[in-house]
Formats: C-alpha cells, structure tokens, sequence
C-alpha cells in the first residue's frame, strides 16, 4: 500500500470537520506534506468521486458523500487501484519440474491462501468508514481535536 493512502484518508477525516471547501495548500500545510504530493492524492480521490474540487477564490476540496458511506477500502482503492496485492504468475508451471497447464485447472495452495489473505483485508477495511474514524480521533488525540481542526482549517491563512 502506498503511502497516499494514508495522507488520502487523514484528508477525508480532516475534511469531516468543516462545511466550507479546503485548498489542497491547507490540506498540506496541516499535514506537513508536500503540496504537489498531496494533490496527486487528491486527484485520486476526485477521480472516484469521493471529494469534488471547488473552483475560485473560497475553492478547495470537498467530500462529496456522508463521512458514513465512504469506506476505508473506497480510499485504498481511488489512490492505489481496485487491484489484488499478490498476483499468481504460475510458478509451478515452470522450470524443470514445470507442471502441465492441465494440471494446474485450480489454483496451487499459495494463490489460495493469498486469494484469502486479500479478501480478508478488503472486507476489514470495507468494514471501516470515515465516520469511524472521525469518532476514533477524539479517542486517541482527546475530544477537542476535530473542533481545533476545523478551526485552524477555517481561518485564512496568513
């Protein structure tokens, strides 16, 4: 997994705690991330139609549906693609003790327990949304996080 899947989803929880569009600027400077960087991620998350930009001087970036209905795998999957993490090349078919296509009509143990492997985490992310992470903040950095940051996001910058 890249990592503009993580800026990517700290976007879409941030982006939870205001009602007006954010620039991808902002976005960086509170993440301490290089603004062209982070604006590929954005992209990304355009594409899927996650966030919408807005134009003009009050522009930026915008979620497009309820912090509820966008999963974790949603994001993983707008920034790194829809794409399984292992790929079976078939090695038995290979080499001097190479199986023959015939006998490889299912696929070898390897590719099953990686096929499983791959499930499993696409469901315990498609398990998670933005919402539950949004609530997760004020657990773990206390219940005025989300408040600070929707503040500090809303004042102009200098």
């Amino acid at each position: 997994m890249s990592g503009g899947v993580e800026w990517a989803l700290h976007c879409c929880v941030v982006l939870t705690s205001v009602e007006e569009p954010v620039p991808a600027t902002r976005l960086a400077e509170l993440h301490d991330v290089s603004a062209s960087y982070l604006a590929k991620q954005l992209q990304a998350l355009s594409r899927a139609g996650l966030v919408r930009s807005v134009q003009g001087k009050s522009g930026g970036y915008v979620l497009t549906r309820e912090p509820a209905s966008i999963t974790v795998l949603d994001v993983v999957e707008a920034v790194d693609g829809p794409d399984r993490a292992f790929v079976c090349t078939e090695i038995r078919r290979r080499g001097p003790l190479a199986i023959p296509p015939e006998q490889c009509a299912t696929p070898c143990p390897i590719s099953r327990a990686m096929g499983a492997a791959d499930r499993a985490w696409r469901e315990a992310l498609r398990a998670v949304t933005i919402a539950d992470l949004m609530r997760d903040v004020a657990d773990t950095s206390g219940p005025t996080a989300m408040s600070r940051i929707s503040t500090w996001l809303s004042t102009p910058e200098a």
